[in-house]
């Protein structure tokens, strides 16, 4: 009888574990969702660095200069989870992502997986990459290639369990990692500067990721209902503010204010852009004025929440 139910357990926890192994298999891009490799141009690809920020995570803070160009890996980021580190994308052929090719670029981008086929976490932002063109991600990687390449590997992760299980992180992706389909549905008379700005806004941008409170106490998904309105600040330091049209967001901005402040980091009161924001202004200052009008026109079009203001009663 014991015998019978020690196999009995053996094989429910051998099924248990071929399920598990079978849900997180990571999934990479079709051939046909990936532009042709050298099809890239460089000069293209540098608005998209500037519009995905690049340099946030994968520079040092503190970089000026020609410096924000050397991706060896920025500083950590710490979270309830653990502690994060950006890796090093520069072209470094041992270091860096020099030996990648376009592919492994792109499944990186909008699969979340690396080129050994491990997972990444989503840390990084590729639930957002997954709304861009297969175009300008060939265009990004053509940029990256021309920056200098940078020796040296990031730290590894240190999270706590469960979260440093990796392979789990595609169970998390079954949920959580979206088609590629726009987040808001923008009214029919909306600009197409408007639309421009939802793709850069929702897509490269990755707006979203900090703005939007997540499910199951941030670890879970983009609370799309709640989009931009608002959450917690992912180094637990204060909350990252409401960018809807309402009263508890930048609803008294003009479209015309909202451009400006993402070119000089000047509110309309005369306040300067602070904290991790200061990166992200900077970034968009590159950006040329009709990306930054856009980017506006978008945030003026989409629907007003209270999220952060019923968050901080």
């Amino acid at each position: 009888m014991l015998n019978t139910i020690l196999i009995g357990v053996f094989v429910v926890l051998l099924a248990g574990a071929g399920t598990f192994k079978v849900l997180t298999i990571p999934h990479r891009l079709n051939a046909d969702q990936i532009a042709a490799e050298g099809s890239g141009d460089a000069s293209r690809g540098e608005r998209m660095f500037w519009a995905g920020g690049c340099v946030s995570c994968h520079a040092p803070s503190k970089a000026k200069g020609d410096d924000r160009l050397k991706l060896g890996g920025g500083d950590p980021l710490n979270t309830d989870f653990g502690t994060f580190h950006a890796p090093n994308i520069s072209p470094d052929p041992d270091d860096g992502i020099g030996r990648w090719t376009l592919a492994d670029f792109a499944n990186a981008m909008q699969r979340g997986v690396d080129p050994t086929g491990r997972h990444l976490y989503p840390a990084f932002p590729y639930t957002s990459y997954v709304t861009m063109k297969k175009q300008d991600i060939a265009d990004l990687w053509a940029f990256l290639k021309t920056l200098p390449p940078v020796k040296g590997k990031a730290p590894a992760n240190d999270l706590i369990f469960p979260f440093n299980i990796r392979p789990a992180v595609g169970l998390w992706k079954l949920v959580f990692l979206g088609d590629g389909r726009p987040v808001i549905q923008l009214p029919e008379d909306a600009s197409k500067a408007a639309h421009t700005g939802q793709y850069l806004v929702e897509g490269p941008g990755h707006c979203g990721q900090c703005h939007t409170p997540r499910s199951f106490g941030g670890a879970g998904g983009l609370e799309t209902g709640e989009w931009l309105a608002g959450a917690p600040n992912p180094d637990g330091k204060g909350r990252i503010p409401n960018i809807t049209p309402s009263n508890a967001g930048i609803g008294s901005w003009s479209a015309n204010d909202i451009t400006y402040f993402l070119e000089s980091g000047f509110t309309p009161d005369f306040d300067s852009v602070g904290g991790s924001m200061v990166e992200v202004q900077e970034n968009m200052a590159k950006l040329t004025k009709a990306d930054r009008e856009a980017i506006a026109a978008y945030l003026k079009a989409i629907p007003p929440q209270d999220g952060a203001a019923a968050a901080e009663k």
